[in-house]
């Protein structure tokens, strides 16, 4: 389970978090949606011990992967080299990874879909590319949490497409407790069991089911634009929810 019970979180004089409760358990996921400046990182954060809470607390496993939203490296190592970095915390301080630990970061990197690049250097690989690889090495600490902060936010169509294919993969056998942070109410559409929406203007945030929270009503709060919901055919002839800004597919005469 991760979580926070209770979190306030103060910049000076400005509170970011005030009293914010929610947990994840194994088996959920949540993706949390607001705009940009409404405490999603800061949520994130405190959830991963990297903010200091003013009060509350936190609630998360001993180790948490966690996929940032970018990766850089002024050092030219392999993917599987950053992958194993997930192992890290088993080895102790001075510990040295051995062909367990590479054995186990490169299943990881054959479920995150990166198994190709296992001896491509990372600073050669593209941003989608990358995030794969990070999601790898977050698999590969083995812990029951997995964090992503905005991970679709620099992916073109087709990626994100296959990143929500993949969460869906992770989220399938239920054995983990998976957050995610994203600006697209479509994400936890497809991708979520509850949502957290990071509402405005002093409105506590709504925490709940998907299908109690991203809803018209509720998102025109969240963005302060006029949402639609609309049914679309899936690929094998399913149906799937989707939602609209109001002014799509409007065009200027």
């Amino acid at each position: 389970m991760i979580g926070l019970e209770d979190a306030i979180v103060r910049f000076g004089a400005r509170t970011i978090i005030d009293g914010l409760s929610f947990s994840v358990p194994v088996g959920r996921t949540l993706a949390i949606l607001g705009p940009n400046g409404r405490g999603k990182t800061t949520t994130l954060k405190a959830m991963l011990g990297f903010q200091r809470l003013d009060t509350g607390q936190r609630i998360a496993p001993e180790i948490v992967g966690y996929v940032p939203q970018t990766g850089t490296s002024n050092q030219r190592y392999r993917a599987i080299d950053i992958a194993v970095m997930g192992r890290a915390a088993h080895l102790g301080l001075f510990g040295q990874p051995g062909s367990n630990d590479f054995a186990i970061a490169h299943s990881a990197l054959e479920k995150a879909g990166a198994v190709r690049f296992a001896d491509h250097f990372f600073d050669r690989l593209s941003g989608g590319e990358r995030q794969l690889v990070l999601l790898a090495r977050a698999l590969a600490t083995g812990s029951e949490a997995l964090v992503l902060d905005e991970p679709a936010a620099a992916l073109d169509l087709h990626n994100q497409e296959r990143l929500l294919t993949l969460l869906n993969a992770l989220r399938a056998p239920r054995d983990k407790a998976i957050v995610f942070t994203t600006h697209d109410p479509n994400h936890a559409l497809t991708a979520a069991d509850d949502a957290l929406l990071m509402m405005p203007d002093g409105q506590p945030p709504l925490f709940g089911p998907v299908a109690e929270t991203i809803t018209p009503d509720h998102l025109e709060r969240l963005y302060g634009v006029p949402m639609r919901v609309v049914e679309l055919d899936g690929p094998s002839g399913e149906t799937h929810r989707a939602v609209l800004p109001a002014f799509a597919g409007i065009r200027a005469a």
